[in-house]
């Protein structure tokens, strides 16, 4: 099996490093933290292909320390303890770096705790996801966190120059780059997609000819011949997620179901869909039918309960019922027509009736006073104004039309009459 392109041209060196200049570059603060001898246990926080793990050999290269890798996804609390146990011996000396680590659980996570508040390792962990909301708290305190943003054009154009030295070295054949826009809009800032595109149309092209000419056209041509494309940060990643919340809007399972498959095969993270699966329950059915946001919260629960790959399941059982549920965005654009009243007059004043009325000045300056206590009243309901007089009769919730918010429409006509035109 040939050495992937990424990996042939994963620099060694520091200065060999494209990208993250804000961390690396000339008297930045990781540069220095590096050159010093002297680093911290950190996070590395970034979209994927950006240098995460390239980085953290570079700090293993130049520092000569012991370095040890894990994979969050393949281990376990077993795992750390067992490289911690022989990270022991070195006194210090070691690294332990963690790809993914936002996939550790919290016990794996507790577990790296004591080894590095007391220095048997200096741990690199890198993750995709916010390290607020996926490291816990007494870990993340221990490490400082580095943000790698996605690789510049000209990173990307420095990158692609390397790529196809290397590859007419290796096939004895002349590259010659006519067009890269195709390449760079591919790889969404990402060096590993742009090295695997590069290398897919050479390796097409190579045993038919000794020249090859890289256009946009034959690009987008052997790619998406060769390659199911899904980029979990890019371009592709906001069409199919537009695609599947559309087709549940619209009512079809089995587009939902499809659009669900692609993100599946290409590696989405599921905790993404199911928390967009319950923004649509709110928005796109809402109180037509109430239950859509229940499953849909259990969903998102449920997966991280369960886990991969049988939480593609309960995303698929959750997609056809979001998909055969009645429709309403009346929640939606309640809230939304409240907001635009409020960005426009501002801060009205509360009714007096309405306000709290916590201490005896209050109550004697007329807070709280001719507040009708509606349990007091027939129906539980009482015939008195809530908003400030001048919005007073202001409708924003306008009920959709299905069987449950029609019922809804025919209580609130009956309680408010002509008030609100229901």
């Amino acid at each position: 099996m040939p050495t992937p392109l990424a990996e042939s041209l994963r620099p060694q060196a520091l200065n060999d490093y494209i990208g993250q200049q804000h961390l690396v570059g000339e008297n930045a603060i990781l540069r220095r933290s590096i050159e010093s001898g002297n680093i911290p246990s950190m996070i590395l926080w970034g979209p994927p292909g950006v240098g995460k793990t390239t980085l953290a050999n570079v700090i293993s290269n130049t520092l000569e320390k012991e370095f040890y890798t894990l994979s969050a996804i393949s281990s376990g609390v077993k795992d750390v303890r067992h490289v911690i146990s022989q990270a022991a011996m070195f006194n210090g000396n070691a690294i332990l770096f963690i790809d993914e680590i936002h996939r550790f659980s919290k016990s794996q996570q507790d577990s790296l705790l004591g080894a590095v508040e007391k220095g048997i390792i200096t741990l690199i962990g890198a993750t995709t996801e916010n390290p607020s909301f996926e490291v816990i708290s007494p870990l993340l305190s221990r490490c400082q966190v580095y943000i790698l943003q996605s690789l510049e054009t000209d990173e990307l154009r420095m990158l692609t120059k390397k790529g196809i030295a290397l590859l007419s070295d290796k096939f004895n054949i002349k590259i010659i780059l006519k067009e890269d826009e195709a390449l760079l809009r591919i790889s969404g800032g990402d060096a590993r997609k742009l090295y695997n595109a590069l290398e897919l149309v050479v390796y097409q092209e190579k045993p038919a000819r000794k020249k090859i000419t890289v256009t946009n056209e034959l690009v987008l041509k052997i790619v998406q011949e060769n390659l199911a494309i899904y980029d979990k940060q890019g371009e592709m990643h906001y069409d199919i997620i537009s695609a599947f919340i559309k087709s549940m809007r619209g009512s079809d399972p089995n587009a939902a179901v499809y659009w669900l498959a692609r993100m599946v095969e290409g590696g989405e993270d599921p905790k993404f869909i199911a928390r967009r699966m319950l923004i649509l329950a709110s928005e796109d059915i809402g109180n037509a039918n109430p239950n859509a946001l229940l499953l849909a919260n259990t969903c998102m629960d449920a997966i991280n309960k369960i886990g991969w790959p049988e939480s593609r399941i309960i995303l698929s059982q959750t997609a056809i019922y979001l998909a055969n549920s009645p429709k309403s965005n009346s929640s939606y654009t309640a809230i939304k027509d409240a907001q635009s009243i409020v960005q426009k007059s501002g801060n009205l004043g509360v009714p007096l009736h309405l306000r709290n009325a916590p201490t005896k000045l209050m109550k004697d300056i007329g807070y709280g006073k001719d507040y009708q206590y509606s349990h007091q009243f027939e129906g539980n309901f009482s015939d008195q104004e809530f908003l400030p007089k001048e919005i007073s009769g202001t409708k924003f919730y306008d009920p959709g039309n299905n069987s449950r918010e029609l019922d809804d429409r025919n209580k609130l006509k009956q309680r408010w009459k002509n008030k609100y035109n229901y």
